[in-house]
């Protein structure tokens, strides 16, 4: 195995095997049963690059695990070591604060809510391929991250609602949220607009906005930001796969006093179809994978084929954080 001598890769119960015989997620940990140093750790991350790489292209995540990250700025050692550009996060949805070089929050809303499954930033033209979670403190219960591998989503959907799907593949979606100029830290997606667009001028926002492919009417202090019609289902050209490239499972999974102000429709101007909706929630449940996280955890995640979300914390603490590339 092209490993060098320093990966071996284990598995775990929580994983899900495909019918290539592939596990998702894979994981990797160190061979060498004595301490392993952080600077050992990024030598080998930069020597088998392309091995891990390949790995990532065929199973869709990587979770490393027995590493020895323990701090932001270790994990910012590794997500450097990768050499992946970084990406920026203008025009995202929710509030992020960074951490440390390349190092931000996750979403940071209560921890007791759900994050809906998406693939990161799918209502926008512009996407990060790569993303970095990192565990600086581990869960007592619950929270963890699960994934799910898009095709499989697709391929289902497809199966069970072969005309939504046929609808969503001619006409995308049309994403609409609204902004306010106010936090509201109860919710998923409750960031200002000065948030999303790192700026309190409304010119400059809109300048950012119209460059991330998305339109905001003002009404008074508050923006509604629309973008599409955009792809809800996209190819990807590696793996030869559709995808479920989207966040209607956030739009459908919030509560109906916040869908007004984070939903989704048809291209044409449709609505969703309600059913469908039901049944993506439940595969998406069906297909997941969730492996509790571990102090010290890195998971590395393709963002073309693989939708994450967040489980509700059961029991505190939890800290994770993240990293988006190019």
């Amino acid at each position: 195995m092209a490993t060098g001598k320093f990966f071996r890769q284990v598995t775990l119960p929580e994983q899900k095997s495909h019918n290539d015989g592939s596990l998702f997620p894979a994981v990797l940990s160190p061979t060498c049963t004595t301490a392993v140093q952080l600077s050992t750790f990024e030598e080998a991350i930069r020597a088998h690059k392309p091995w891990l790489e390949s790995i990532l292209l065929n199973t869709g995540a990587i979770l490393f695990r027995g590493f020895p990250v323990t701090s932001p700025s270790d994990f910012n050692v590794v997500v450097e070591a990768f050499g992946f550009p970084e990406f920026s996060y203008v025009g995202g949805r929710v509030p992020r604060t960074q951490v440390f070089g390349r190092v931000y929050t996750a979403n940071e809303s209560p921890l007791h809510l759900e994050v809906p499954f998406h693939h990161e930033m799918a209502y926008n033209p512009d996407f990060p391929t790569k993303l970095f979670f990192f565990c600086e403190e581990e869960p007592e219960e619950g929270g963890e991250t699960p994934i799910v591998l898009s095709h499989i989503v697709y391929e289902k959907m497809k199966e069970r609602h072969p005309d939504f799907v046929a609808q969503l593949e001619e006409n995308g979606l049309m994403y609409i949220t609204i902004h306010s100029d106010k936090e509201d830290p109860s919710s998923v997606t409750g960031s200002t607009w000065m948030t999303a667009y790192q700026t309190d001028d409304k010119n400059i926002a809109e300048e950012r906005a119209v460059k991330k492919g998305t339109k905001l009417e003002w009404m008074g202090n508050t923006a509604k930001l629309i973008t599409g019609p955009i792809p809800a289902i996209r190819f990807d050209e590696a793996s030869c796969r559709k995808t479920w490239f989207n966040s209607l499972a956030i739009s459908y999974s919030l509560p109906a006093s916040e869908r007004q102000n984070a939903r989704a429709e048809l291209g044409s101007g449709d609505p969703v179809d309600e059913d469908a909706m039901k049944d993506m929630l439940r595969i998406l449940k069906e297909e997941c994978v969730a492996i509790p996280w571990k102090k010290g955890d890195v998971l590395l995640v393709n963002n073309l084929t693989v939708l994450h979300s967040r489980r509700p914390l059961i029991k505190p603490p939890r800290r994770v954080l993240a990293s988006l590339c190019k």
